[in-house]
């Protein structure tokens, strides 16, 4: 997700010719308008969310997401739904995935769940990012609740420290997946509270509190903050399972 706050002009509009790029890495950062033209190389990898991308003149923005889809269908469940009770399908799939994933992360060696794979968040890391997601969005604006954030949490990259501490967030904690499960189902369990209890004027609720002070200053209704929470979890989980086949297969296998 792109950062909405502290963002940088540095680069804004430059223009790049004639160098040796490779190994560049461009990470949270917004790049509307990005073009890479008369360039060649290698193993060139996009990630992030792109509302249009072509290829040597070819929209392959609908195929992408067709693809993304078929492999992780809670996606489209998270992004689709309106009703009460399409968020509660989205959420039953989120839930599952989870605990399916969870098992799978139990696994490994401690030490394999701290891993950054290619540079990307760790498993707990992970679990602590989903752990603030859904403190700021569902507890915080949602809910309204006196203290929302727990230490543990870990916010979007490119987050100014100050505005973390402000939070009351640890982020060089080095918790167990164990420490960072305890809060993070307990909040999993207030998701699943809210949405069987959901209904359709409730999610047209205007919310009294934005996610966090560093976010803008807009309305925020409970359809929003709750989808946001779904397509957090969504979007994770396809990272997460991701890198634990990564992690698996530097495991050897037990005799």
């Amino acid at each position: 997700m792109v950062s909405e706050y502290a963002q940088s002009d540095q680069f804004r509009g430059a223009r790049i010719h004639l160098c040796n790029l490779d190994g560049l890495e461009v990470r949270d950062c917004e790049v509307n308008g990005l073009k890479i033209v008369d360039c060649y190389g290698s193993d060139v990898y996009l990630g992030g969310y792109f509302e249009r991308v072509v290829v040597n003149d070819v929209d392959v923005t609908a195929y992408v997401e067709a693809e993304l889809d078929r492999r992780h269908p809670a996606r489209a469940l998270a992004r689709d739904a309106a009703s009460p009770g399409e968020y509660r399908a989205a959420w039953d799939a989120m839930e599952t995935l989870w605990g399916a994933t969870l098992e799978r992360a139990r696994v490994l060696p401690e030490a394999k769940l701290h891993e950054r794979v290619d540079g990307e968040w760790s498993f707990v890391e992970t679990q602590r990012h989903l752990l603030f997601a859904c403190d700021a969005w569902l507890g915080n604006a949602v809910l309204e609740e006196e203290a929302p954030y727990h230490a543990l949490g870990f916010p979007a990259g490119g987050t100014p420290p100050d505005e973390s501490a402000k939070l009351g967030l640890t982020l060089d904690a080095a918790p167990t997946l164990d420490e960072v499960l305890a809060p993070r189902l307990a909040r999993m369990a207030t998701m699943r509270r809210v949405v069987d209890e959901l209904t359709a004027n409730e999610l047209d609720r205007v919310c009294g509190r934005k996610p966090a002070d560093m976010y803008p200053e807009q309305e925020y209704v409970v359809r929003r903050c709750l989808k946001v929470v779904l397509k957090e979890e969504a979007e994770h989980h396809r990272y997460a399972v991701r890198d634990l086949a990564v992690l698996e297969a530097g495991v050897p296998e037990r005799q």
